[in-house]
């Protein structure tokens, strides 16, 4: 739901002042250190040294060029807000050079005496706005136009991204940000939305649409659609020198805000980029995932959005499984923390279910047209919201005519975490993909997408998906997604021995079945503890999805499904579904299916016996007939439970195996199913909450699989 920029901190770093180095004033020394330099963590960022006049400077694609000046034994980059060493060998030769700042150090290793990387920094110049929304509200924004372009008279459109988070804007940010759209000139608009930081009004989560299409003369129906309408609005008509286009992008609640720029749109408006956009937050994006309540993110997040005009991060001390467990239901850690007054906490606690409330906030059921040329992004290990970028380009597919791209969507789906497109993003987590997948991104779909529909200018070629196959690691590009050609449709079986198959089960019931204990008092941790807060200090969050998976292989309430060591590399695609057959001895149940990589145990490290989660997704049992109305399960009873665990494009190479897990809890990211049926979980009581015996079915009546594509051989 947030960008919180994990993924762009040492970016920033970089952008402020690129790399420098050295030591004492020796002039072959320090030409000594002229050089290309590649960040050890990120091999792809790369900074240039060079010596100029009697001095070294620094710079990197997304940094200006700095002087480095000398102090102590190193030196200081302009500001004297980060520190430059440099290493040697003990023959003297410069090694590499590291930039601190604070706590943070960034170490770079020297692969050249040639400096190659040039800056494309631009300057831009910051001034601020109110602009008064329909009602009389109004609404702050800060504008970045490139230095000297409002003299010169060059027309530029304008690239808008709205926010709750707060409208920061400098020359630093948007050359380390969006280095591509930058460098080519744009005017930044920075826009604080309804209620939030320097706006005026009434802040409400996820604002339902209530306008009437294309009616603006009722000044009280105000929502998000019509916000982003009147900024625009004023932009186009009080921007010197703006060519009349505006593009609108964002991530997370962003990405939620770029949609509803696309929503009965402004003229002005010509291209939009939803990126990971909040959609449903019921159905599976930031609160619940099919009826599972993602407990520690909306403890946190709401109480981040809702204490107050600006953020207010949660950051407790204690291990949140332990807590959470202490506190029983959301209803005693709401109580605990005193934020059942918080107007989405009220509607955690009263309204569980997918009732009206929660349709009306959700997008996908608006987008019943392509108003504007639409550029989806999200990523495959997603923490936040995976679901809405797949949920919104299906819902506008059926209404893409792109024979002149101007009523068209297009997807993009990376390697990336919440985000991480926006970084070089090489590597997430101990995983490599051998590619500088944010990088390739941004240069060759982001920036020509923006600059095709706003400035006119060739260079976006992408057809409608554009996909890094992982595993595999390289871009392939689909006509349509989930991609029809070169594919064939499979069931990938549980089956005997703890198994996984392509060949159909032939077994009965009773010889065809994995049962265990799933016990509330001793649930399944999501990741490995102690578990910090969702964005408190050193939290493991923003990486979870690609965490080892054998912390909780060998408990004994996991099934664990595995293949034999593949002989050839498996490539599987598109939508993958979870057909699950089975029972429980209570009357609620929860289920969690993950598809994993096990990779070898001679692999390279960190990645030998590593278990790598593909995709991974939650059902509710009491919502298998309806969302809107949930039934207890019938005890002892064999049930279909089927549900998406959404896209993939992965590659189980030869040498690794394919591993399905099952399990009935994921705390406490989800809050416990009492496994008791109650009305609401939320104020479950304590002796709802029961052991139950789990039973997982493989048989020829009851085959439990995962619908998928195959790659054809």
């Amino acid at each position: 739901m947030m960008l919180r920029s994990y993924a762009l901190r040492s970016l920033a770093l970089l952008a402020v002042s690129a790399p420098v180095l050295a030591q004492n004033a020796d002039e072959a020394l320090l030409k000594a250190a002229v050089g290309e330099y590649a960040q050890h963590a990120e091999p792809d960022v790369l900074v240039a040294v060079r010596f100029s006049g009697s001095a070294l400077t620094l710079e990197g694609e997304r940094a200006r060029r700095v002087a480095l000046k000398p102090e102590g034994s190193g030196f200081t980059t302009e500001g004297g807000n980060q520190a430059v060493d440099f290493t040697r060998d003990a023959s003297g030769k410069v090694t590499g050079l590291t930039v601190a700042r604070g706590n943070m150090h960034v170490a770079y290793d020297k692969i050249g005496d040639a400096p190659v990387t040039v800056s494309h920094y631009r300057p831009y110049i910051r001034t601020e706005a109110m602009i008064p929304a329909r009602d009389g509200v109004k609404l702050h924004v800060v504008i970045l136009r490139p230095e000297g372009s409002e003299k010169s008279g060059e027309p530029l459109p304008v690239l808008m991204s709205r926010t709750p988070y707060g409208a920061g804007g400098s020359s630093d940010m948007v050359n380390g940000s969006k280095p591509e759209l930058a460098a080519s000139g744009y005017i930044f608009v920075y826009a604080d939305i309804r209620g939030r930081y320097g706006s005026e009004g009434q802040f409400v989560m996820n604002r339902p649409v209530v306008h009437k299409y294309g009616d603006r003369t009722d000044t009280k129906l105000v929502d998000e659609s019509s916000d982003t309408y009147d900024t625009v609005e004023w932009l186009v008509k009080n921007l010197p020198n703006n060519n009349g286009r505006v593009g609108v992008l964002g991530v997370s609640y962003p990405g939620f805000l770029a949609m509803m720029a696309g929503v009965d749109h402004h003229p002005a408006v010509k291209a939009i980029s939803p990126q990971a956009p909040m959609t449903d937050v019921w159905m599976g994006d930031d609160f619940f995932h099919n009826g599972a309540f993602r407990e520690t993110y909306g403890f946190d997040y709401v109480q981040q959005l809702e204490r107050a005009k600006d953020d207010q991060r949660v950051s407790m001390n204690d291990d949140l499984f332990e807590w959470f467990l202490k506190n029983r239901n959301f209803e005693g850690a709401a109580k605990a923390a005193g934020m059942d007054h918080l107007p989405t906490a009220k509607a955690f606690l009263t309204q569980p279910s997918y009732t009206k409330f929660w349709q009306e906030m959700a997008v996908q059921a608006r987008l019943t047209q392509i108003e504007v040329p639409t550029l989806e992004v999200g990523g495959w290990w997603d923490q936040e919201d995976m679901w809405g970028t797949q949920a919104e380009y299906a819902a506008l597919r059926p209404h893409d005519g792109k024979k002149d791209k101007q009523h068209a969507v297009f997807m993009v789906l990376g390697p990336w975490n919440h985000g991480g497109w926006g970084a070089t993003s090489r590597h997430l987590g101990a995983v490599d993909f051998e590619a500088p997948a944010g990088d390739q991104y941004r240069k060759t779909i982001e920036a020509p997408f923006f600059e095709f529909y706003l400035k006119d200018k060739p260079g976006f070629d992408l057809k409608d998906t554009a996909s890094f196959r992982t595993g595999e690691d390289r871009w392939h590009r689909y006509d349509v997604w989930p991609p029809k050609t070169g594919f064939k449709t499979a069931k990938l079986y549980l089956a005997p021995q703890k198994s996984v198959s392509f060949a159909a089960p032939k077994g009965d019931d009773k010889s065809s079945v994995v049962t265990y204990v799933a016990d509330p008092a001793n649930p399944v941790p999501y990741r490995a503890r102690p578990i910090q807060s969702t964005y408190g200090n050193g939290s493991k969050w923003r990486q979870w999805l690609v965490e080892d998976q054998r912390f909780v292989t060998s408990r004994n309430d996991t099934a664990v499904f595995q293949s034999p060591v593949l002989d050839k590399d498996t490539t599987i695609t598109g939508d993958i579904v979870a057909d699950l057959f089975a029972s429980t001895t209570g009357s609620d149940a929860d289920w969690v299916v993950k598809l994993i990589d096990v990779y070898p145990d001679d692999a390279p490290a960190p990645m030998a016996g590593y278990q790598l989660m593909i995709v991974d997704e939650i059902f509710r049992g009491r919502y298998n007939k309806s969302f809107e109305k949930p039934e207890a399960i019938t005890p002892n009873q064999v049930a279909e439970f089927k549900w998406s665990l959404h896209g993939a494009d992965h590659t189980f190479q030869k040498g690794h195996r394919i591993m399905v897990q099952v399990q009935s809890s994921w705390f406490p990211l989800y809050d416990r199913n009492p496994q008791t049926f109650v009305e609401n979980i939320m104020t479950a009581p304590a002796d709802a909450y029961k052991p139950q015996t789990q039973s997982i079915y493989f048989s020829a009546a009851h085959p439990s699989h995962l619908e998928v594509l195959v790659l054809a051989e």
